[in-house]
């Protein structure tokens, strides 16, 4: 496919709280726009002039998605045809040009993928995205809910993902092997901090790793399974919390006693921790199922080692999953044909074929639940199903029923902020008192 470099100038500079999901990448310094090449301008034999769409966005791989499902779409409906145009950017660029753009009331895109920590600001005052209730209708009986949930308000959707993203552990099956531990008998995190005494002694490796200042990831299956979360029900800060306190004190104790280590570079996120995991640094991770992209591309070492369970808990009984990190694609006001954009969209999302082709061509875990266990899906010949020792769908079928939303809002980008630069630093470099850090940095953010 053709691409060409364009510039643009940007003439506001906006802060905004970094929540660095799915999709998200940082190092990205070029901008590219990119012209699908599946239709032509002309006419075909009895089929109408296809409609233009630009789509900007900040990961190029997203694009492959969308050429194949337009494929779908166009053969599919000959009457409405459709020639997507995609302008990719880097993550702060796209983010900070379009709300800029929508804020102006020109110069926007007809769609854009917009990532979950930033979407909220797109949700401000009145949306200047539009509602896709009504093109997702058909598909919401097999959808997981929680997944529109967190891009809706006042009962209005406006953005929908590529995946659930449903939070797993990553167990490295060699080093619990070695230290004789069955990761099947792992049900409560006491157990899990037991089983790292054990690997720590037997193999003087740490059972896990914690980030200090790039996402929270890793503490919110934590979190939701007490109930709690970053925001309260409200939409209000809700960093000083019981369940909040409790967590940070837990892994204070690992880190204590060395069952846990922070993330070489601070964050599951980077090539310093990459390198680590690859040499079998860490027994395990507690990443989003998006993250196994991570691990076949970045950690080849550990192919074949690598088993995908259900998270701890604290309480059985408890949700072992939670859906993690995300980008919403929306249609924007300013677009011209807003009903088949969003028809469009709902499809590439939310069909069938859509789904297949979001594990297959993204790997990711579709937010259409009912492909979960097609053979199409789990027996489909993958660099995933090659790489990983158990089936990714074997564990996520486990949580079907387990993955709740987290509650989003508009202080969610503050509230990710504050635990990226502070709360997680103080408790797990600087290892001050869970009670005072939660205390001092929600009232910082009031």
């Amino acid at each position: 496919m053709k691409r060409k470099t364009i510039a643009y100038a940007i003439g506001v500079v906006l802060a905004f709280g970094l929540l660095a999901g799915c999709g998200n990448n940082s190092s990205q310094s070029t901008e590219n726009e990119k012209k699908s090449d599946t239709n032509t301008e002309e006419e075909t034999a009895g089929n109408k002039a296809a409609t233009d769409f630009e789509i900007w966005l900040t990961t190029e791989l997203h694009c492959d998605f969308y050429d194949e499902m337009q494929a779908l779409w166009n053969e599919e409906n000959p009457d409405k045809q459709i020639k997507l145009t995609y302008s990719v950017l880097p993550y702060e660029d796209m983010h900070n040009k379009l709300l800029i753009a929508l804020q102006a009331g020109t110069g926007a895109p007809d769609m854009a993928d917009i990532e979950l920590g930033k979407f909220a600001n797109f949700l401000k005052g009145e949306p200047q995205l539009v509602s896709l209730n009504d093109a997702i209708a058909q598909y919401k009986d097999n959808v997981v809910q929680s997944r529109l949930d967190i891009y809706t308000k006042d009962d209005n959707c406006y953005g929908l993902d590529f995946h659930v993203g449903a939070s797993m552990t990553y167990y490295n099956a060699e080093i619990l092997e070695e230290a004789g531990v069955d990761y099947t008998q792992i049900k409560t995190w006491d157990d899990f901090h037991e089983a790292g005494r054990t690997v720590l002694e037997k193999t003087g490796k740490p059972m896990c790793t914690v980030d200090t200042g790039n996402d929270p990831f890793f503490l919110m299956p934590f979190l939701a399974q007490q109930g709690g979360g970053l925001l309260k029900e409200d939409g209000t800060n809700n960093v000083n919390s019981p369940e909040m306190i409790k967590t940070l004190t837990f892994l204070q104790e690992m880190l204590d006693d060395g069952t846990a280590v922070v993330s070489p570079g601070g964050s599951h996120q980077c090539e310093e921790y990459w390198g680590f995991m690859n040499e079998g640094g860490s027994a395990s991770a507690m990443m989003p199922m998006w993250y196994m992209g991570r691990f076949t591309d970045y950690m080849p070492d550990l192919s074949g080692k690598i088993i995908i369970a259900p998270n701890p808990v604290w309480e059985e009984g408890q949700d072992r999953s939670v859906g993690l990190g995300g980008t919403g694609t929306a249609v924007t006001v300013q677009c011209e044909n807003q009903e088949l954009a969003a028809e469009f969209l709902a499809f590439a999302k939310l069909s069938e074929e859509g789904a297949v082709r979001e594990y297959t061509i993204l790997g990711f875990d579709p937010m259409r639940s009912d492909v979960w266990d097609m053979d199409e899906v789990k027996k489909a010949d993958t660099k995933y199903t090659k790489y990983f020792k158990n089936n990714p769908f074997e564990a996520l079928l486990e949580v079907k029923d387990e993955i709740p939303a987290i509650t989003v809002g508009e202080n969610f980008p503050d509230v990710v902020s504050a635990m990226n630069t502070k709360v997680m630093y103080r408790a797990f470099e600087e290892k001050e008192d869970p009670a005072v850090v939660c205390s001092e940095e929600a009232a910082s953010l009031k």
